[in-house]
């Protein structure tokens, strides 16, 4: 029986059963285990057989090199992950790009596909290193010569920045630039300085973070794509933007000096705001009233000269009855609040006795 007979009529390649219960000639009994030897000479013998030479022949080399080619040619297959774009060279020059999945190339020396992580964010620092840069446990490494910077105003400022990006293109990223760490490096460090020297220092440490970061950014980026180096910038961020420490206690006390005055001047202003309008209304109030007492003074003689004028007419008609009326109302006016005794002369004892009701009144309304 062959090899292959053997394999297909569930019997063992070595020549026993396969529960090893019985020898195949239904006696039962049990035969002794072969040993090592035994199975690679029956190895080899099957194999013989198989290829229908002899043990010494040259058909099991062409077997074996049969499945080293095959071997060989399967090499081609790669697998590109969904974070990464294959890139597919022949001879070391650049063919086409593949997309995530499973592909082929002709295996090598004739091709050879490289797969670069195209969503990986990159981190380029300038300025400092990490604490895992520098080897220490903790904290961060300056690095002088990268982050003084001198500002539009003469000053100097220590600033540390973080450039972060990913990469846009393979096939530029991998032929146009040799070392793209050092080259992102390179050019953020130029950007930087060019945007800081055009800013006064007070911007820089306060309110102008924001706007320097893009205006890097875009300088970092156009520069990049001008080499066409397939990197995108993502975003660069200031860790840190202060005065060299030599002078940061001075710069402090000139900050809070600059504080102080800021909050002055808002309090005077704040003063003036308040003094300024009241004053404004009093002088306002001021001038109404007295517009007021001008018009009421002016009204009250035009009342007077008409009633006079009126008086006149009639005293023109009827002297007599107007000068007792004259006479009697000027008298009531004047006697009107003052203690009064009338006297008559034609009367024996002369004083004329009345009821004093302006007394009364004046009693009962203290009661």
């Amino acid at each position: 029986m062959s090899f292959k007979d053997k394999i297909f009529s569930n019997q063992s390649p070595w020549g026993s059963a396969p529960g090893g219960g019985s020898n195949g000639n239904g006696s039962g009994t049990r035969r002794k285990p072969p040993s090592l030897d035994d199975l690679i000479k029956n190895f080899q013998k099957n194999i013989n057989k198989f290829s229908g030479g002899k043990s010494g022949g040259s058909k099991p080399i062409i077997l074996g090199l049969i499945v080293i080619l095959g071997l060989y040619i399967a090499s081609g297959l790669y697998r590109v992950l969904p974070d990464e774009q294959g890139v597919v060279l022949r001879f070391g020059k650049f063919v086409h790009t593949t997309q995530p999945g499973l592909h082929y190339h002709l295996p090598l020396p004739f091709e050879r596909a490289l797969t670069p992580k195209v969503t990986k964010v990159n981190r380029v620092d300038v300025g400092f290193r990490p604490a895992s840069d520098t080897g220490r446990s903790s904290g961060v490494g300056n690095v002088p010569e990268e982050s003084l910077m001198l500002t539009g105003d003469e000053n100097i400022v220590d600033i540390n920045y973080s450039v972060f990006w990913v990469i846009k293109d393979a096939k530029n990223f991998l032929f146009n630039i040799q070392s793209p760490v050092e080259t992102v490096k390179a050019i953020s460090e130029t950007a930087m300085r060019e945007v800081i020297a055009k800013n006064e220092i007070q911007t820089i440490l306060t309110e102008g973070r924001s706007n320097i970061e893009l205006e890097v950014q875009d300088i970092i980026q156009k520069i990049l794509d001008e080499y066409g180096s397939g990197i995108q910038i993502t975003q660069v961020q200031t860790q840190q933007a202060d005065p060299p420490a030599q002078v940061i206690d001075a710069f402090r006390d000139v900050q809070a000096a600059r504080a102080d005055r800021e909050r002055s001047k808002n309090e005077a202003e704040a003063y003036a705001n308040d003094v300024i309008p009241r004053a404004r209304g009093e002088a306002e109030q001021v001038l109404q009233q007295a517009e007021a007492y001008k018009k009421e003074v002016v009204a009250k003689a035009e009342g007077e000269a008409s009633r006079f004028l009126a008086i006149y007419n009639e005293y023109k008609n009827a002297k007599q009855v107007t000068q007792e009326r004259m006479y009697l109302e000027t008298m009531e006016k004047v006697l009107a609040d003052i203690d009064k005794v009338i006297i008559d002369k034609n009367s024996g004892s002369g004083v004329v006795p009345y009821l004093p009701l302006p007394e009364l009144k004046k009693s009962g309304a203290k009661k």
